[in-house]
């Protein structure tokens, strides 16, 4: 008899931090996985932070995983991938983007053949081949553009805070405005392409759902200074390194959500999709952290572990913000949870900042050992 076949999952940019974690999550399903990573990361922000290492220990420690060095941008080798598989595609998560606001202004033009031109290759590729897949898009926030910027925030000694109507601790929905704001270039790509993932859903019924995500993060991300702010500050303090805070005085606030359950809201979508459906997709109030207080809290970690009276405060505070960030944004999860009532967070901001902090520190120790 011969063996089944196993159903195929793509993943793209699956070398990254939520694509690797969705390779392991839909392995550990029963899928044959297979990733496309061609490693822009290390041109976006130098080898640090390359996806190399992340995708040769996929590949070694997944049997049912394949990785093909290829660019979303071509539209030609990415559909005879699907022409090859064909129907038996039954999941796309597409993770594959520029993700930095400041590197984009840059090169605007790489930016938007990434985040716009290539996702809509990918949307074509599927309803082409396999148009009842499930097409899962890591939007951003950044949709939003700075149109929380305008919120009615208050100011503590260690972070900003919005009570809506005065009263309660706010959290933003889906029903803000992505119109009539400055997005800075990344969130206008990023626009682009959650529009378009929107239409494709709406105008041929595909199961396709849109993520905006906050500040993703866990162990596997390889942070840099443009992208991935609390793994990249985790580095600075474990390493001893400088940092830069760019506005607000180190008080503006990020909710953040472990690759995990971030893949594990994507797989409760693909078990009962709603076509063209936006969620915010961050870790909620419980997860969230102003960098000043991410600093406090990463020191008296590593105290608590033998580092005596750890004490790191070498950063700077520059006076000028970055060109349409945030200066306050949690997300509100509640849409998402009354469709998909069996998710809910399962990882902590302060055991995601531990397992940062072991990762860096076993980095360290990896280093020091001897070259046998």
């Amino acid at each position: 008899m011969k063996d089944k076949k196993l159903p195929i999952a793509i993943v793209t940019g699956s070398g990254g931090l939520i694509g690797s974690q969705a390779v392991k999550f839909l392995h550990d399903k029963g899928f044959q996985v297979i990733g496309i990573d061609n490693d822009m990361r290390s041109y976006f922000f130098g080898e640090d932070a390359s996806t190399v290492p992340n995708n040769d220990a996929l590949i070694k420690d997944y049997k049912n995983y394949s990785s093909i060095d290829a660019d979303i941008r071509d539209i030609r080798v990415v559909n005879q991938l699907f022409e090859h598989h064909g129907k038996n595609i039954e999941i796309i998560i597409h993770t594959a983007a520029q993700p930095s606001h400041d590197w984009a202004a840059n090169e605007p033009l790489t930016d938007f053949s990434i985040n716009a031109t290539g996702t809509i290759n990918l949307l074509e590729c599927t309803r082409l081949n396999c148009p009842k897949a499930t097409f899962i898009f890591t939007s951003t926030n950044k949709v939003y553009g700075d149109t929380p910027n305008f919120l009615p925030l208050v100011e503590s000694d260690t972070r900003y805070e919005y009570l809506d109507g005065g009263f309660n601790l706010g959290s933003i929905d889906e029903t803000m405005s992505i119109d009539q704001c400055k997005h800075s270039v990344f969130g206008a790509s990023k626009v682009a392409a959650d529009i378009m993932c929107q239409e494709y859903a709406r105008y041929w019924d595909m199961n396709i759902g849109i993520f905006r995500g906050g500040c993703l993060t866990g162990p596997d991300h390889a942070g840099a200074e443009l992208h991935g702010f609390l793994s990249y500050l985790i580095k600075c303090i474990v390493n001893e390194k400088p940092y830069t805070i760019f506005g607000y005085e180190g008080k503006q606030v990020r909710d953040n959500i472990h690759s995990w359950d971030l893949v594990n809201m994507f797989w409760q979508f693909h078990k009962d999709p709603r076509p063209g459906e936006v969620y915010n997709a961050g870790g909620g109030r419980n997860n969230s952290t102003s960098i000043l207080e991410a600093i406090e809290t990463v020191n008296e970690m590593l105290t608590s572990i033998g580092h005596l009276n750890y004490d790191w405060d070498n950063y700077t505070i520059s006076d000028q913000a970055r060109s349409g960030d945030h200066q306050w944004y949690i997300s509100d999860l509640s849409k998402f949870k009354s469709h998909y009532p069996e998710w809910d967070i399962t990882i902590s901001l302060r055991e995601t900042i531990k397992q940062i902090v072991d990762a860096e520190l076993k980095k360290i120790h990896d280093r020091s050992l001897p070259i046998l």
